[in-house]
This record gives structure tokens, C-alpha cells and sequence, in this order.
């Protein structure tokens, strides 16, 4: 018998039909109570975290000035040093009784400033003139990057170079440097001032910015000076795609707002100001978290008073409307199982095919793609290329670099890869290790040849250090193979694998960061 003819489900129906205004109305009664208590509840919360917020970006946007000062004052103190130096030398001969004379004032200096660790005079090879330093090192700064600004550009302005660590006492600094000309107007060398970094960490160390706060000092091309909590590694990185530079690039040198850390992840409230002076950006900011745990201890208390409440209208709800859908309550949770089912064979089926550490596809899905692509050029006679390609001296690499670094590389070189080849039925796989393979349908020997030449272009393009390499650089070679069924070039998948095998091979013993296409 059908559930409707059942008599006690009739008669439940009809009961239903006449309470079914009663309940209605009891639930927009109570719905509208709880709703009301809620709203207020939320609105007040919402108002109390807000005044937090504002708060601490009053704070922040006070530290940011003071920041921004501090390293205003340092870098004026280098520039007036600088200033000083570059008159010397240009308004009077550099005889030994003259460099003396500048080495005893540079050496004043270095002992006064707390700032200025050490200042340094150079002539137009690079050769150093005067030092503070006790004594006058051998050699030339022809490879420093601010000494080869000032032999091409002629603005006399003071000039912040990235980070470099000093060759008479191994320690990172920051150059400070500006040009000197001859009488003629032409270069006649370099002076540079070089800042202490522990300066600035020791006066960022005094600020209060929580557990997971941060400060930061950065050229403002992007070029990190110094990270709060310190970490020497990063010094002299770029920054300019984080949250910050975005920011201070759309909406002018002063600002503040939430973001989240591109280095670590964390959601903080930045405050930032470019100096006005210098190009010098210093940002700060405190973890969301940690402004909101007393916010949070507040929400607790006052939330339980509020679920408590609608608890009890809730369990009066309850009373009033008793009955409850088994078959409702059944068919949903069917329905959740089944979604959870069919989510969960996507993520195994795509587990099955999609390489873990590059995020292409796999071995197992380049076979099968392979198969079904000769079958089909097989019926159709139209070509379809392969490209096999490696990464050239990979074990050098990772035993230069660690394997870490190596996984790291491979995921990059796998992304330059994936853009060559444009059409949604191309097929990039990680072929094993360091190799990686295309499987280009519908494509002749040219097109695939103007595909891998831009894959290795890319790849090139990254200019990922990798000093075991004869290039400075991570390459890669390709082995291109062109399968036509219709000239009988292709016997097989496997003979197609192992004719682009043998060309890579020819690519790898003609001298590597190539290509060699054959039919």
C-alpha cells in the first residue's frame, strides 16, 4: 500500500493542514527573536572589533612615522658624510697628505656615528683611495653593483644599493655611495658610506609589535634591507609583488590596511611610509590574531548569555513543533553521502592521473594520453609530435643545492614548461625525475619545433642560478619527433618515446640548452 494511503499518515496530513498556520506564525515569532538578538549581538561585536582594529592602526601608523624618521636621520647623517668626502676630493689633490688627512677624518666618523660602520673613498678604476678602516686593502670594487651605477649614470645625488656583505669584515651592510667627478666632469671614482644593519635591528627590536609582528625596511624598487624577526637569508630579496608594494604602488607613499604575508602567511595589519627624502619604504604591522585575543575572550563571554537565550527559544520551538520528517532528514543525509562520494572520486581520480610535486599530469595519464593519441592518429592519418625533455645536469644540482632546492626547481621549470604548449587537448607529464614530456595532437614537425623552442626559452628565461652548469644558469634540452602514420614514421607509442629519446640524446651531446627535431 502506497505511504499516502496509510490511514495514520492521512490523519497526520490533515492535523498538519490545520496547525500549519499556528506553526508558521510560531516560527516567525521566534525566528524574529532569535534573529533580533542575534543582530544586536553581532552589531555590538562587530562595533568592539572595529575599535580594536582602529586602535592598533593608530599605533601602527605612529610606529610608521617613527620608523620612517629614524631611518630619515640615519640616512641623512650618510649623506652629509658622503657629501663631505665627495667635496674633499673634488675641490682638492689626492696626495698622500690629503688621503691622511681623510683617513683620520673617516676613522673620526666611524667611531661617532653609531650608524655608519665604515666609509670608503675609490678612484675611477675601482682602487681604494682611503678608508676608515686601519690600512688601505688591495684590490678593486669593479664587480659591485653601486660602483658600475656611478660609471654609467652622472646624477650626483646619494644612491642605496641592495645589501652586500662587506670583503674587509664579512659583515652584510647597506651601501650608501655617491659619485666623483675630475675637474672635466668626467668619473673620477666613488665614495660609499656602509650602514650597520644591527643598527636598525637593535632600534626595531625595541618596538613592541607581538609575537608574530613584523618591521620592515626595503629600497622602494623592492629590494628588502631588513625583515623583523631577522632572517639573513632574505636580505637583498625582492619584495615587490608582497601585499605591501601593491598596495603603496596604487595608493600613494602613506597607508594602512590589512594584509596577508606573502613570506609567511600570516594576516597582519600594515601600516607603511616612504620616506621623503630617500627611496626607502618601512612598513609595520601586528598579527590580526594577536590584536583580537582580548576581542575574542569578549566574544566568548557574551556569546554563551546569547546562545544560551536562543537555547531556551530554541527548546520552546521544540515543544511547539514536535514533529519531524524522518524521510526529509533521510533523503538529505542521502544526498550529503552521495555528494561526499562523488567528491571524493574526483580527488581519486585526479590523485590517479596529476603528478604530486609538479602538478602536471603523470606518467600513467602521458601512457595512456600517448595510446589513445597513436589510435587515433592511426584512424585519421593526421601527424601528432612528442616532445621529451630534461633538465640538464639536474644531479649536479641538487647535490650543489640540496634536493629541497631541487624539488623547488622542478616545480618552476614544470610551470615554464606547461605555458608552451596553448591548446586544451596538449598534454604536459612529468615523464620521471627531471624529464618531462608533450604530447602535441594534430601538430607537424615545425609546429612542434616552435613550441619546444619556446618552452626552452622559458625555462631559460627563469634564470635559476646553477653554477654546475657550463650556462651559470638551469637549461634544458629537447628531443622533438614528429609521429605520421600516413608515412609510416610512427611503428608504435614505444618507438615513438624511443625515436624523441634518441634525439634528446643528440641534444644533450651537442652541447645541452637545445633542441634536435627529427621526422
Amino acid at each position: 500500500m502506497p505511504p499516502t494511503a496509510n490511514p495514520d499518515v492521512l490523519r497526520l496530513q490533515r492535523l498538519d493542514e490545520r496547525r500549519r498556520p499556528l506553526v508558521v506564525r510560531s516560527i516567525i515569532l521566534m525566528a524574529g527573536f532569535c534573529l533580533l538578538l542575534i543582530g544586536l549581538h553581532a552589531w555590538s561585536l562587530w562595533a568592539s572589533r572595529q575599535g580594536e582594529l582602529d586602535q592598533t592602526a593608530i599605533s601602527t601608523e605612529n610606529m610608521a612615522r617613527a620608523l620612517a624618521s629614524h631611518a630619515e636621520r640615519s640616512l641623512t647623517v650618510a649623506d652629509s658624510v658622503l657629501a663631505e668626502m665627495v667635496e674633499r676630493v673634488e675641490l682638492s689633490a689626492t696626495t698622500p697628505l690629503d688621503l691622511a688627512r681623510l683617513h683620520a677624518r673617516m676613522a673620526r666618523i666611524t667611531r661617532t656615528s653609531e650608524e655608519v660602520r665604515e666609509v670608503f673613498i675609490y678612484d675611477a678604476e675601482g682602487k681604494r683611495l682611503a678608508t676608515s678602516l686601519p690600512s688601505v686593502l688591495p684590490g678593486n670594487i669593479l664587480d659591485r653593483e653601486y660602483f658600475r651605477y656611478h660609471m654609467t649614470h652622472t646624477d650626483l645625488g646619494t644612491r642605496i644599493g641592495k645589501p652586500i656583505f662587506s670583503r674587509s669584515t664579512g659583515i652584510q651592510t647597506i651601501p650608501v655611495s655617491r659619485r666623483i667627478n675630475r675637474p672635466d666632469g668626467s668619473f673620477g671614482g666613488v665614495a660609499m658610506a656602509s650602514l650597520n644593519l644591527d643598527f636598525f635591528g637593535k632600534f626595531y627590536d625595541s618596538f613592541d609589535v607581538g609575537r608574530t609582528g613584523t618591521i620592515i625596511l626595503a629600497i622602494d624598487d623592492g629590494t628588502l634591507l631588513y625583515r623583523r624577526p631577522f632572517n639573513a637569508a632574505m636580505v637583498g630579496t625582492s619584495i615587490s609583488n608582497g601585499p605591501v608594494f601593491q598596495t603603496y604602488a596604487k595608493s600613494g607613499p602613506v597607508g594602512t590596511g590589512m594584509m596577508r604575508s606573502r613570506i609567511d602567511g600570516v594576516e597582519r595589519l600594515y601600516s607603511y611610509r616612504h620616506l621623503d627624502g630617500f627611496p626607502l619604504l618601512v612598513a609595520t604591522a601586528q598579527a590580526k590574531d594577536e590584536i583580537l585575543d582580548g576581542w575574542w575572550m569578549a566574544v566568548i563571554k557574551m556569546s554563551c548569555v546569547v546562545v544560551f537565550a536562543v537555547c531556551m527559544l530554541g527548546w520552546g520551538g521544540h515543544r511547539m513543533i514536535s514533529q519531524l520528517r524522518l524521510r526529509e532528514a533521510l533523503e538529505s543525509e542521502l544526498r550529503a553521502a552521495r555528494s561526499a562520494l562523488e567528491l571524493h572520486n574526483v580527488s581519486l581520480r585526479h590523485l590517479a592521473d596529476v603528478d604530486a610535486l609538479t602538478g602536471l599530469a603523470n606518467r600513467r595519464r602521458f601512457d595512456e594520453v600517448l595510446a589513445l593519441e597513436y589510435e587515433r592518429g592511426r584512424r585519421s592519418g593526421l601527424p601528432f609530435s612528442l616532445i621529451l625533455l630534461d633538465v640538464d645536469h639536474f644531479k649536479k644540482f641538487n647535490d650543489r643545492y640540496g634536493h629541497v632546492a631541487g624539488d623547488a626547481c622542478l616545480r618552476r621549470v614544470a610551470e615554464a614548461i606547461a605555458s608552451g604548449p596553448r591548446r586544451p587537448t596538449d598534454l604536459t607529464a612529468r615523464y620521471g625525475g627531471e624529464e618531462f614530456a608533450i604530447i602535441l595532437p594534430d601538430t607537424d614537425n615545425d609546429g612542434a619545433r616552435a613550441v619546444a623552442e619556446n618552452i626552452r626559452c622559458a625555462v631559460q628565461a627563469l634564470g635559476l642560478a646553477h653554477e654546475g652548469s657550463a650556462y651559470g644558469h638551469v637549461s634544458i634540452s629537447l628531443g622533438v619527433h614528429t609521429c605520421n602514420q600516413a608515412d609510416g614514421t610512427c611503428a608504435g607509442p614505444l618507438a615513438a618515446i624511443e625515436a624523441a629519446d634518441r634525439l634528446l640524446y643528440q641534444a644533450k651531446m651537442g652541447g645541452r640548452n637545445r633542441l634536435v627535431a627529427g621526422p
